[in-house]
């Protein structure tokens, strides 16, 4: 008697999430009450779910490899293939786009097998992680390495990249995952989630400057002789340093010295990334304790995947904020793989670009705390607006007024945009799943679901939009490892960095606009989840008991 009460009161706290009329009266007393004792209260957490600082830290350390090296591919893997590896943009476009979506599908197969695992002494999640880095530092190595053939590079970079993304996979979806194993508690897993932005965006900042500084010599004009040269380095073993109408070409082996320089220089920063990789998921290793929710209620027979996939998929909050960040994820890509071409062909600023990313990832990584208080003080969902709407002039600006003062004024203002376009659906993902949880009390184990397939959806946009802007710069007429491109290439990238990007940004925020979960029904989720878990708590005990005398 006393269990089927417990599983009563179960029920009432869950249809009061629902919102089921049958109950309204004593659910809308209980989310009343407790609202009322919140407000006059400061937010306790329980002793056994708070994080120390120490663990926050080396949570977050966690997430650094994936952007450092995420960054080194988002800002120069396109101009590596064009100008070093010297594969046509055709080819370029089909390894950017079957590389992605080969990513985007591992995604849910990854997903899949994750909620399959059992628990093991270091977790369920842990073993993912630590089992595959070796073999993605590895991966990694080889996708800048630029093999001795030349018959089949489309092959080797193709095989390379999608079998990194493979692998990167298997490390980024239980790291998102991680998230609700570290605490229940709201506001320590929003902590947890800032550290971790905050690290991530310092792990992009360093695999820009390491990457940005090491191969920046790998893109200069020493190896011409004027700025105008626009001939193929492909085609100089047929020409010897002699005039050409009024191009003037710089003898071959210069040349060959400089690619080879080229060459030498992207396996030094792939080399370095590939350390700092090893070195953190160390640290996030020893420091990290991976944790089960205490107080879920937990079923008999677990749901099978595909039944969970469907609850997943019908859920509407997670389908609208995944459509969101879709857009907007896109359009951060499209200014991430294309501003290191627009800075050298279009605007002039090949010199500078290393710097004016640099600066973009400080700005991101400074306003990461900024961004924390200002979703706690004003809403997460407000935050999103007045956080990504701020990149939209400053990228229209960069494209009419390309000149060198404003470059550096539109890096510091985009980089708030990026801080919140990387800090807000990662903050905004748990309280989907909080959602979830009252909707389906007794549905367990879906968490990877829910990350891997944000992350498939994502991922496959992203490999769309990048395979597409490369096919377009085909159609430009780009000139693999020209010195100069003609104008058509020019107004081409000014079109990716500037118009497409405001078109997905736009689309984004207006999907936005039906997301539900607002600060007060996020406040009476967390109420009601208490509930839920203290009677799930009481009730155990009592259910064990009945199970032994039996």
């Amino acid at each position: 008697m006393v269990v089927l009460r417990a599983t009563e009161s179960t029920l009432t706290v869950t249809a009061m999430a629902k919102g089921e009329k049958t109950v309204q009266s004593s659910s809308d007393r209980l989310i009343n009450h407790s609202e009322s004792h919140y407000s006059k209260t400061p937010h306790q957490t329980h002793p056994d779910q708070k994080l120390s600082v120490c663990s926050k830290l080396c949570y977050a350390i966690g997430g650094a490899p994936n952007q450092v090296a995420g960054s080194a591919t988002a800002f120069f893997l396109q101009i590596y293939l064009l100008d070093v590896a010297q594969i046509n943009p055709f080819q370029a476009s089909m390894v950017l786009f079957v590389g992605k979506a080969w990513g985007a599908v591992t995604d849910p197969v990854v997903g899949f097998f994750i909620s399959k695992s059992k628990w093991t002494r270091i977790g369920r999640l842990m073993p993912w992680m630590v089992g595959c880095t070796p073999f993605v530092v590895v991966s990694y190595f080889y996708l800048w390495y630029v093999p001795p053939f030349s018959s089949g590079k489309f092959i080797w970079y193709l095989g390379f990249y999608c079998l990194y993304q493979t692998l990167i996979t298997c490390f980024h979806v239980p790291y998102s995952a991680l998230t609700m194993f570290l605490s229940t508690d709201q506001r320590e897993r929003d902590s947890a989630t800032a550290y971790r932005m905050t690290v991530e965006v310092l792990g992009t900042l360093v695999g820009a400057a390491i990457q940005g500084q090491i191969v920046a010599s790998a893109h200069t004009l020493k190896h011409c002789s004027h700025h105008n040269v626009s001939v193929s380095l492909g085609h100089l073993g047929n020409v010897s340093g002699a005039e050409q109408g009024d191009h003037v070409v710089r003898s071959p082996a210069p040349v060959q010295d400089f690619l080879y320089h080229a060459k030498v220089v992207y396996m030094i920063a792939a080399g370095v990334i590939g350390g700092i990789f090893l070195i953190c998921t160390l640290v996030m290793f020893l420091g990290v304790k991976e944790k089960d929710d205490p107080y879920a209620p937990r079923t008999e027979k677990p749901i099978p995947f595909h039944k969970g996939f469907m609850l997943v998929m019908r859920h509407g909050p997670y389908l609208i904020l995944t459509a969101a960040f879709l857009f907007i994820s896109v359009a951060i890509q499209l200014v991430q793989s294309n501003f290191v071409l627009f800075c050298t062909y279009a605007v002039d600023l090949r010199d500078h670009f290393q710097n004016i990313v640099l600066t973009i990832l400080m700005s991101a990584a400074v306003s990461i705390p900024l961004w924390q208080w200002f979703l706690q003080r004003f809403g997460k969902k407000t935050a999103a607006y007045c956080g990504i709407t701020w990149i939209v002039p400053f990228t229209i600006m960069l494209v009419f007024i390309p000149n060198l003062v404003v470059a550096y004024m539109v890096a510091v203002a985009s980089g708030l945009s990026v801080a919140a376009s990387l800090l807000l659906p990662w903050s905004m993902l748990p309280d989907v799943l909080d959602d979830f949880r009252l909707v389906n009390p007794y549905s367990k184990g879906h968490e990877a679901i829910f990350y891997s397939f944000y992350v498939f959806f994502t991922k496959f946009a992203a490999g769309i939009s990048l395979g597409v802007s490369t096919l377009c710069l085909e159609f430009a007429g780009y000139n693999t490892g020209a010195c100069q491109q003609p104008p058509p290439v020019a107004y081409t990238l000014k079109l990716l960095i500037g118009a497409a990007p405001v078109a997905f940004i736009v689309t984004g925020l207006m999907i936005l606009v039906l997301y539900p979960i607002t600060e007060e029904v996020r406040l009476k989720n967390k109420l009601a989840l208490d509930q839920l878990r203290t009677q799930g708590l009481s009730s155990r005990p009592q259910t064990e008991d009945l199970r032994s005398s039996a």
